[in-house]
């Protein structure tokens, strides 16, 4: 995809660079992104319609918390709990203090001998991801985005040193995922294009569409690793743009999640109820914190 700078949008669509940057920043601009401070802008987007789309509660609360790095808030414990969780489920050792720690000081405190660097790269760089989830929520999701997510998630890890394994962009070797294969590499962008089109299109997203949506970037599997981390920072992302709640996969729910993706489409029930078990406990939090949903 081409894109374009705020320059170029504005004189294209005869407005001030000021109402381009604020459109970006409201996200009235679909798949508009940052690079550092800088707005890339798809080459064939268009003008905003008059009206903004109207921010969730809990969207307003986690912006307002990141940007004012906000200890003891929603922010805080939705960065700890999605981060342990996610990352214990594909091997992390960190325990759930240490990655509290490493979020609060931004140091690792007490650790052991099998401490693993790329544990605490991976958590310091999911923390990263679920900030820039947070800024982009309200973006239509577009493949340049979900590859930067895996950019970000894999920044400095050893991963990021073999030069076979693609940081950011689709994978280049065949992969299975419990024992199942997975979409070859030269069909990824293809799929992935059809899978975000297809979702972009629907114009009321229900709890369904996301989780088919889940299911579906699970099967294709895109990229060489870390894509159950990079498919649940995707949940999050369509949870906070269609104003449902948010969940975070526990590890008292990981077996009754894989079993959801493995029988969606024959009983969808399995990976619907375990999902809603896990919004419930997030509820709890926002009953706690005063955010309405």
């Amino acid at each position: 995809m081409e894109y374009i700078s705020v320059v170029l949008f504005a004189e294209k669509h005869g407005i001030s660079e000021r109402t381009t940057r604020k459109y970006c920043a409201e996200g009235r601009i679909d798949g508009a992104f940052l690079t550092g401070k800088t707005w890339n802008i798809p080459a064939d987007a268009e003008l905003p319609k008059k009206g903004k789309r109207k921010l969730s509660p809990l969207l307003i609360r986690l912006r307002e918390e990141k940007d004012a790095r906000l200890k003891g808030g929603i922010y805080h414990r939705t960065q700890i709990d999605l981060t342990y969780n996610s990352n214990h489920i594909e091997g992390s050792r960190l325990t759930k203090e240490q990655t509290r720690y490493i979020f609060e000081t931004n140091t690792l405190g007490i650790t052991t001998e099998n401490t693993s660097v790329d544990d605490i790269m991976e958590t310091v760089n999911h923390f990263r991801c679920i900030d820039y989830v947070i800024d982009h929520a309200m973006d239509k999701i577009t493949e340049a985005h979900v590859k930067q997510l895996h950019a970000i998630l894999k920044t400095n890890t050893s991963d990021s040193q073999k030069s076979w394994f693609a940081v950011g962009d689709y994978k280049r070797l065949a992969n299975e995922v419990g024992g199942e294969e997975t979409v070859t590499p030269e069909d990824v962008h293809k799929r992935m294009k059809t899978l975000i089109g297809e979702y972009n299109a629907i114009k009321k997203v229900e709890f369904d569409d996301i989780l088919d949506f889940h299911v579906q970037f699970e099967r294709i599997h895109p990229f060489q690793d870390g894509n159950g981390r990079i498919g649940r920072l995707l949940l999050l992302w369509q949870c906070l743009q269609s104003a449902h709640v948010p969940f975070v996969i526990t590890e008292d729910l990981r077996l009754y999640y894989y079993r959801g993706i493995q029988n969606w489409g024959k009983i969808n029930g399995y990976l619907r109820d375990t999902c809603l078990t896990a919004q419930d406990s997030y509820k709890l939090s926002l009953d706690y914190f005063k955010i309405k949903y």
